[in-house]
């Protein structure tokens, strides 16, 4: 940060500012007026709006409006399935400035080195990276994660500059129950900010949960839902995620009244979606489109969003603030044409001049090998329960179908949709497969499998043929984690996933390339899912009614408890 003379003298055009922007209109996300003028930039910060500035560096941006840069409340950057410098370098030129993430997907394959990965790699990006601090890791005891962390262990990583407070906190029983573990957790942060996740939750319940402290809350699903939430004083995020898509439902409460309680946020989004739709940009196109005031949009992504985080020094462009800055051709089409981060122009120059740090989590795949027979589905019963899969949505139905037994297995049957769905612990503790059944991929044929598996990232396979999900399950280990299709023996497309088998080293472009290929190929086996691969991951979050997979079992989680066998 700069003097504080000379940002004085700067705004007051004592001295010429160290960057002027001059030509465009500032739109402003108090009054929603139009702000002629230049904006002065001294260091990171914005010291003058609305009038006449001399500068070191003037920069043209005749017949744009300015708005203030774009915070992602929440995501896993993990889930883009690349590092945090390639997320960066992905997001930012979208206008995004501001990420405030959760490492939990890594901290649950290496503990707390993949947090520390986080904050380290958020010293060096040219957007903000926030890193919460993981509070449920692993989400549930129903579960095989390849770490544990605990309240004393949070202590270790907490006062890092990159910290906000603790991230999801999933276990919502546990602290409407007041589990002994979620308390510490709690007092920890008690008076900080606590991040929300509590999917349906409601009435007493969820009075119970807000009172803990808890003031955001991203899970909200039905318009009536995030209504109770927001009446209760929780912020709610509006989530658009490339499985978990929430806009469409909650538009409608997005007003200019409402907008300082309701932000913006992505949870999980790869680069493929981010390609062909966009990120927080899209969000904000498509409630503008559908009758959401450019004001209350443009709020909600970014000054709410600082408000409902602590972040002062951002959310608006004015003085004193961070020069976060985005240049738009229009506030409706919302696509960036600049983009300025604490007052450094997004440019692949600036991009190629970060430092970078070692990467954590490599050969983190330690699973056993597995043959066709390990998927059989043994039982005693015909009536047997099945996921059911609500495309969009990472909710699923509790279905109950009569299946036959045949020689000691329950098969998959491609005429009902009814695939074998299986979960396979990778982290080498104790070799753990569990076998199920799943209805909503539409797959005919062959297998995909991956280690992208919330929260726990153990393999999640999903097949019609127990051969190709061997076959699809043993090739992860080979190559390190991440997306695998097979058919009829034969690999037809793979990415490679080896930080963690979460992330990849390869560019995002390249990444994204993979992802279409992979698409396509589970298309050949009759998938009928837009984004079947992190579909198939959620059907592993126990956290997440009604009913889910774990290495250890079929989850009921209305009830919170494992079906018995």
């Amino acid at each position: 940060m700069t003097d504080l003379e000379t940002r004085i003298a700067q705004g007051r055009g004592d001295e010429p500012a160290d960057k002027v922007l001059r030509g465009g209109q500032i739109f402003c996300l108090v009054t929603g007026d139009s702000i002629p003028g230049d904006v002065a930039i001294c260091g990171d910060r914005i010291v003058g709006i609305g009038a006449d500035y001399e500068g070191r560096e003037v920069v043209d941006v005749s017949g744009f409006t300015l708005v203030p840069g774009f915070i992602d409340t929440h995501l896993h950057i993990e889930s883009s399935l690349i590092t945090p410098y390639e997320f960066d370098r992905c997001v930012a030129p979208r206008g995004v400035t501001t990420a405030i993430c959760d490492p939990h997907e890594i901290a649950n394959v290496v503990g707390l080195d993949g947090i520390r990965y986080f904050q380290q790699a958020s010293t060096h990006t040219l957007m903000d990276i926030r890193v919460q601090l993981s509070s449920c890791v692993p989400s549930t005891d129903m579960e095989t994660a390849g770490a544990q962390i605990e309240a004393a262990d949070l202590e270790e990583v907490m006062g890092h500059p990159s910290g906000i407070g603790l991230a999801e906190f999933m276990n919502y029983p546990g602290v409407i129950h007041r589990d002994p573990r979620a308390m510490a957790k709690l007092r920890l942060f008690e008076g900080g900010h606590v991040d929300g996740h509590c999917p349906m939750l409601s009435g007493r319940d969820l009075n119970a949960y807000i009172a803990a402290g808890i003031r955001t809350e991203h899970e909200a699903t039905t318009a009536e839902e995030a209504r109770e939430k927001l009446q209760k004083g929780m912020r709610v995020l509006i989530r658009e995620g490339s499985v978990s898509k929430d806009l469409e439902a909650l538009a409608e409460l997005l007003t200019e009244g409402s907008s300082a309680y309701i932000c913006l946020c992505t949870d999980d989004r790869n680069p493929l979606d981010i390609a062909e739709h966009g990120h927080l940009d899209y969000m904000i196109r498509r409630l503008i489109e559908k009758g959401v005031s450019p004001l209350a949009a443009y709020r909600a992504a970014s000054l709410s969003a600082a408000e409902a985080f602590g972040l002062k020094d951002r959310g608006l462009i004015a003085p004193g603030l961070r020069a976060d800055i985005v240049a738009l051709d229009s506030l409706e089409d919302c696509r960036a044409a600049r983009v300025f981060c604490a007052g450094q122009e997004v440019t692949e120059a600036a991009f190629a001049a970060r430092d970078g740090i070692e990467v954590v989590g490599r050969n983190s795949v330690k699973a056993p090998r597995v043959a066709a027979g390990d998927f059989h589905a043994t039982g005693n019963r015909s009536t047997t329960d099945v996921i059911g899969i609500i495309e969009g949505k990472i909710i699923t139905d509790h279905l109950s179908e009569e299946i036959a037994i045949e020689d000691g297995d329950k098969r998959p049957d491609a005429s009902r949709d009814l695939a074998r769905i299986a979960v396979i612990e990778r982290h080498g503790k104790n070799g753990n497969i569990a076998t199920g059944f799943v209805r909503g991929f539409g797959m005919r044929a062959g297998a995909i499998a991956s280690t992208v598996c919330h929260d726990h990232h153990n393999i999640a396979c999903v097949g019609m043929d127990y051969a190709d999900m061997a076959l699809a399950a043993n090739r992860l280990s080979e190559i390190e984690g991440g997306f695998v299709v097979a058919r009829d023996g034969a690999i037809l497309a793979e990415l490679p996933l080896p930080v963690a088998g979460l992330m990849s080293l390869a560019p995002f472009e390249e990444v994204h390339r993979h992802l279409v290929e992979l698409r396509d190929a589970a298309k050949s086996l009759g998938v009928t899912l837009e984004e079947p691969f992190l579909q198939l991951a959620f059907l592993a979050l126990p956290v997440i009614p009604a009913l889910k997979i774990t290495d250890r079992g079929m989850v009921d989680v209305m009830k919170f408890e494992i079906i018995p066998g």
